[in-house]
């Protein structure tokens, strides 16, 4: 019960974070969920919750969507997601986590890399990039930090940003979920955790959307930085030991 209990406040947390900026949560959420459950039942968890916490985020950004950019990176996304699961699941539990701990930490400085060159990209590169992120999403579930590039790069900042990366994660989620579905790695326990671990997300995502607005461009991406350092050597050790 305490571990239960711990896992949903840093659920709250996570979606307080993730709730404007528009990524952070799973970062956060999965090394205490495989901690608490292993990362063979943890991922489909996070997948589940995920689903609801990008449910709330595109109802609350919903009017500034762009459907150009969500199709050009969903339709090719979201089948990328599905296969990349059913690659997961194919995988050893410690070769799971060692992968989750080491893409964490090449994350940091992959993000800084390519803010640092400033791309400019089209939709049909942005499609192109939907594949490839959305096979990584199927396979180690957060890559926020990553899409978060993708999508700035097209030009798309605040409300159009935040509405269309939403929507975007929540059609490689499901179909991420759906595969996990068809394979048998969603029995009615995942769900249950996955539906009040995501409920967790979304109230801190609605809750905590003014103190996240107050909070410095720079000072989140120290504090995900952070999270995703901690994340990825925790992982690490745990594939280790």
């Amino acid at each position: 019960m305490l571990a239960y209990f711990f896992v949903l406040v840093v659920a709250l947390v996570a979606g307080c974070l993730s709730g404007v900026i528009g990524t952070g949560s799973s970062i956060m959420l999965l090394p205490v969920l495989v901690f608490a459950y292993g990362p063979k039942e943890a991922v489909p968890i996070m997948a589940v919750a995920a689903v609801m916490s990008n449910v709330s985020r595109v109802a609350l950004w919903w009017r500034d969507m762009n459907w150009r950019a969500f199709l050009a990176y969903a339709l090719p996304g979201a089948p990328a997601a599905a296969l990349g699961a059913r690659t997961l699941l194919a995988l050893p539990t410690h070769v799971i986590e060692g992968a989750l701990g080491v893409f964490f930490l090449v994350m940091v400085p992959a993000r800084y890399q390519l803010a640092r060159m400033d791309v400019r990209i089209r939709l049909w590169q942005l499609a192109v990039v939907g594949a490839f992120i959305g096979f990584l999403t199927g396979l180690v579930l957060s890559t926020g930090p990553l899409s978060v590039p993708a999508f700035t790069a097209y030009g798309l900042l605040k409300g159009p940003f935040l509405a269309t990366e939403a929507a975007s994660s929540l059609a490689l989620y499901s179909s991420k979920v759906f595969a996990f579905r068809e394979l048998g790695a969603l029995p009615e326990s995942v769900v249950l955790k996955g539906l009040i671990v995501g409920s967790s997300l979304m109230v801190g995502a609605i809750a905590g959307k003014a103190i996240v607005l107050r909070m410095s461009p720079s000072h989140f991406h120290l504090i995900l930085d952070g999270v995703m350092i901690a994340s990825g050597l925790s992982m690490l050790w745990g594939a280790f030991h």
